[in-house]
């Protein structure tokens, strides 16, 4: 009786493994809270979006929820209009900045814009291509100091760095000129991020290239409503599949059907 006890015993588990072989079964992943803190310039604090509720941010946020792998993302916001690359790697020195990107899954960016515009001012009467031209190498130094500071104080966090588009079209004799200017800003930036583990650069250029009247703020220059829910979808169309996991170490896992 005991050797038949015995024989029964294993052969219920060798039948239990060979199932294992034959068929795995598919354990539905947990929705998951994701944090993010977006910190750059008026484009993250969202001027000229008249629900003053942060620019692209509640169009993500709402993307993003759209997931069942997400069950809520939580944003900061850290927007400041005006803010260049300079002036942000010293923000992101602030005791409170950095307690919540430690603290982050994502760190998405919006800088660049006030670089040029910078430019654009210091060299009004004199104001070329090769003026910007000059101005590349400092610009690409600065994006990468601001990603490594972010780094630095998560080395864990996925980053999103929206790239610049092109509102400066009125400034230049040479229409042709702007484009090139922004086009080249854009590419060193995307090397950049390209450099960097778990970096993701976003274009919105071409959002707001040509035809795009209707996607901007009266002062012509920012967003309007429309325009920063298009950003939003160039984002989450961006990092939505493979990148979100990637992103966020894999806290975000997303199943076969729907992600890119």
């Amino acid at each position: 009786m005991k050797r038949a006890i015995a024989g029964l015993v294993l052969a219920v588990l060798l039948a239990g493994c060979a199932d294992d072989n034959v068929q795995e079964t598919a354990v539905p992943s947990v929705p998951q809270n994701i944090n993010i803190v977006s910190i750059g310039d008026s484009l993250t604090e969202g001027v000229g979006d008249s629900t003053n509720s942060g620019g692209y941010v509640p169009y993500l946020e709402k993307q993003l929820e759209s997931l069942d792998e997400i069950k809520d993302a939580s944003f900061v916001n850290y927007g400041k209009r005006g803010n260049r690359t300079d002036q942000l790697v010293k923000r992101l020195k602030q005791e409170s900045i950095q307690a919540d990107i430690k603290k982050a899954d994502m760190v998405i960016i919006t800088v660049g814009g006030n670089d040029v515009v910078k430019v654009v001012k210091e060299n009004w009467s004199n104001l070329t291509v090769d003026t910007f031209e000059k101005e590349e190498d400092g610009y690409a130094e600065r994006i990468q100091s601001v990603l490594e500071t972010v780094r630095t104080i998560n080395e864990d966090a996925g980053i999103v760095l929206v790239g610049i588009y092109n509102p400066f079209g009125r400034i230049f004799i040479d229409t042709d000129d702007d484009e090139t200017i922004v086009r080249t800003w854009n590419e060193r930036a995307a090397e950049t991020t390209a450099s960097m583990e778990r970096t993701v650069f976003v274009s919105v250029e071409t959002i707001f290239g040509e035809g795009s009247d209707g996607l901007f703020f009266e002062d012509q220059f920012h967003p309007n409503d429309m325009g920063y829910e298009q950003m939003a979808g160039r984002i989450f169309d961006t990092i939505n599949g493979d990148p979100l996991e990637e992103l966020t170490s894999h806290k975000i896992v997303l199943s076969n059907e729907g992600s890119n």
